[in-house]
């Protein structure tokens, strides 16, 4: 995943391009950058931020650094903003992106003459590189931010920085967001809209799916109009997005009330208390426990002092070591108890495993727990929520391969799975409770989940869940 903030100011705009990017940083653990424009011409900034927050790196740079333009992010892979010199003059660009047919596209641009690309540590292109050799395929900027839109397979939301002003391009289905705020004398576009509110802007509008905007000192004006069709991702309310976010005119925070409530509803345990896991599991479990009547208490805290977020490494065991970690016991409160325990999901399982059995292990007698989403059982096409070489890493591909003899499991048989009504569903959930030892087991149901959001199921992405696109 990745976050982005982007200032068109009459003044100099590195106070709020600093602390509105920092802003960010829940949704990126690996990089950090700002570019801006001014009198001085372009100047940037990158750092790596797996071992320090991005206020600590950026401390020196924003003293330095001074334009009355500016774009930054906070990225989960490629160092970005890049600074670019084409046909179009020079320009930065920041991206948030899932490239599904990088292959193709390279040939493509390499066809029409484009010479080389530089590669990253891991051999892989850097997405926001490639976005930026997309766009310099055409005759103009506007021409080339819609061709990179439209021929890219997965999502692009971007910010293209000139000396002009800052264009910026919603994902052709919006599957992330773009904000614009306004203040007296600047403007700001951003991925969360919390991000701007500490800085005096006021909500201006967010971008339509598709829609290309270019920010200057003067104003905003729409290039191209946001088309009909949206998918934005359903996952930004459950996991991604900070509690004081909002999307398409929807609270994170009030969303995971109303998932806690439902999943309360359809219950019919009793526990002794309710907990989440921190952070996003929290307010999932205060609307069980408003709902309920049980108890809402937190027998895990979160150490903030040094670990404020996760500065985590890619290797998945150092991962999961650093994730119990960061989670402190109260053992007055887990001793003897019944505990319902909710998380916002169960990808692999291996931490929310290692969690139930450090519980009984400190005295609980039960630990019943209820994700706050459906079963995951497709992988992600459109968004960087894992970078997983495989589906089996999924504990649902697992199972179901287990039940079905086979890896090789047909997408009609995959639909009996994610159905909650179907036999098969019924075995999944209890081979993965029987796997991660789980007293009990159930998952929030889909339809639950897109009632909880409030938005029509045609505008949100379920394909994680459902496998429809």
């Amino acid at each position: 995943m990745g976050g982005f903030f982007g200032v068109v100011a009459q003044e100099d705009c590195m106070f709020d391009l600093f602390f509105g990017t920092d802003y960010h940083s829940h949704l990126g653990t690996r990089r950090g950058g700002l570019a801006v424009y001014g009198k001085k011409g372009f100047d940037r900034s990158i750092h790596n931020i797996e071992n320090a927050p991005f206020r600590t790196k950026f401390d020196k740079d924003v003293q330095e650094m001074q334009g009355y333009m500016g774009i930054g992010c906070i990225s989960d892979y490629e160092p970005q903003p890049l600074i670019v010199r084409s046909h179009h003059g020079t320009y930065a660009i920041t991206t948030v992106s899932k490239i599904n047919n990088t292959d193709e596209i390279v040939n493509t641009i390499f066809n029409n003459g484009n010479s080389h690309f530089l590669e990253m540590s891991g051999g892989d292109i850097n997405p926001t590189e490639l976005v930026a050799a997309i766009i310099n395929q055409k005759e103009n900027i506007i021409d080339g931010i819609h061709y990179a839109l439209d021929i890219i397979e997965g999502s692009l939301t971007m910010m293209v920085m000139t000396p002009k002003g800052i264009y910026a391009a919603r994902d052709k289905y919006g599957r992330t967001p773009m904000v614009i705020g306004k203040k007296e004398d600047a403007y700001c576009l951003t991925f969360e809209d919390f991000a701007y509110r500490n800085l005096g802007f006021e909500d201006m509008r967010e971008l339509g799916p598709g829609e290309i905007v270019i920010v200057t000192q003067e104003g905003v004006k729409t290039l191209v109009p946001p088309g009909k069709d949206m998918k934005i991702c359903t996952f930004l309310w459950v996991y991604y997005g900070y509690p004081s976010s909002s999307y398409e005119g929807v609270s994170v925070e009030q969303m995971r009330y109303n998932c806690g409530s439902s999943l309360a509803k359809r219950d019919n345990v009793k526990p002794d208390i309710v907990a989440g896991v921190p952070d996003s599991g929290t307010a999932h479990a205060v609307g069980y426990s408003n709902a309920s009547g049980i108890p809402f208490s937190r027998p895990f805290i979160k150490y903030t002092p040094t670990w404020p977020r996760s500065f985590m490494p890619t290797i998945q065991s150092k991962r999961n070591l650093i994730a119990k970690m960061k989670l402190i016991a109260v053992h007055d409160l887990i001793k003897d108890k019944s505990l319902l325990l909710i998380d916002d999901s169960i990808v692999r399982g291996t931490q929310l495993r290692e969690t139930t059995e450090f519980l009984y292990q400190s005295g609980a007698k039960e630990v019943h727990i209820r994700p706050a989403c459906p079963p995951l059982v497709y992988a992600c096409k459109y968004l960087n929520f894992s970078r997983s070489s495989s589906e089996m890493d999924l504990i649902t591909r697992r199972v179901i391969a287990k039940l079905e003899g086979t890896e090789d499991v047909s997408d009609e048989t995959l639909q009996a799975y994610t159905d909650p009504e179907s036999p098969k569903y019924d075995q999944m959930v209890e081979e993965i409770r029987r796997e991660l030892n789980f007293t009990t087991l159930r998952y929030n149901r889909l339809d639950d989940l897109l009632q909880a959001v409030g938005i029509p199921e045609e505008r949100l992405c379920t394909y994680c869940w459902n496998g429809k696109e």
